[in-house]
């Protein structure tokens, strides 16, 4: 298995990555990013799948599905402000158009069970800071299991990292050694200080290794990179100085609720002591569903 896929190195025709169970090698998971010009269209089948729509950057963008229609207001970034979303079940023809363009993420996971199509409001994703100091980052749980229930295997958050924090840390893992088998992928944007575009020229260190050493991975990532995480700790995502970081964590769970259990590192576990009575980085939370915060 190929698990660092640098940006282009996965792309499908129009889509600048795609992957599928099949790619991956794995059971569940997958991640398609879709480029729809302005006045563009798409028509996807989610057959097996179940998908989460989300918004990355560029104009809006209508949903449609089983004859329910979603305005997606999308955004200028991932960097400019909290997007609102789209759920769509197992087994749906799904459509796609944008009068503006835009650029979207659409995770997916193979699932057994049907739900509803479902639409989220950007105001109603939850904002959670995590860690303290220079390992404060920002979480928007918009599939997390403890806040959307409609769904049967995926899970899907977003993470931010202020340039020269750490993210992802204490290293942890979600596999088959825990309560849970969540497949993960992430996917990388990098941003710039003072801007809410994206930078060619950013980068940051990702790490994944296992007990066994059987994979150990610490390489520079850059924006647009995903990487794989079929089993094993993940962590740190270390953001360079100038360069905010944002990823995707699109994970699949294996069987039962779906859950985010995870194991820290036995030997880095002591760290999340040290966060006790230490502040949050001043400089988040990053984004609302407002926009940008302003300070």
């Amino acid at each position: 298995m190929k698990l660092h896929l640098p940006a282009g190195s996965a792309a499908a025709a129009d889509d600048p990555l795609l992957v599928t169970p099949e790619s991956a090698g794995w059971p569940r998971c997958g991640l398609r990013i879709v480029q729809l010009p302005p006045g563009g269209s798409r028509v996807l089948a989610s057959g097996g799948d179940e998908l989460a729509v989300l918004p990355l950057s560029g104009g809006g963008c209508t949903v449609e599905v089983e004859g329910r229609r979603f305005e997606l207001s999308g955004r200028e970034s991932v960097f400019a402000r909290v997007s609102d979303w789209a759920y769509v079940p197992i087994d749906a023809e799904l459509r796609l158009s944008s009068s503006d363009g835009c650029e979207l993420a659409i995770a997916s996971s193979r699932a057994a069970r049907r739900f509803d199509p479902a639409y989220v409001e950007a105001g109603d994703v939850p904002v959670e800071l995590r860690g303290a100091g220079q390992s404060t980052r920002q979480l928007n749980n918009f599939m997390v299991p403890e806040v959307f229930d409609g769904a049967d295997k995926l899970i899907c958050c977003e993470v931010f990292t202020p340039d020269g924090n750490w993210s992802s840390y204490p290293p942890h893992k979600h596999d088959a050694t825990t309560e849970v088998n969540n497949e993960e992928i992430y996917y990388f944007r990098v941003g710039r200080v003072g801007s809410v575009g994206y930078s060619a020229d950013g980068y940051a260190v990702h790490r994944t290794y296992t007990d066994d050493r059987s994979i150990d991975e610490t390489l520079i990532v850059r924006d647009g990179d995903a990487f794989l995480i079929p089993a094993g700790y993940h962590g740190p995502c270390v953001a360079a100085p100038g360069y905010p970081l944002y990823y995707l964590n699109v994970m699949a769970s294996d069987a039962g609720p779906r859950k985010l259990a995870f194991t820290d590192d036995p030997s880095q576990h002591w760290i999340r002591a040290t966060w006790e009575g230490m502040a949050l980085d001043p400089r988040l939370p990053m984004t609302s569903a407002a926009g940008i915060v302003e300070r």
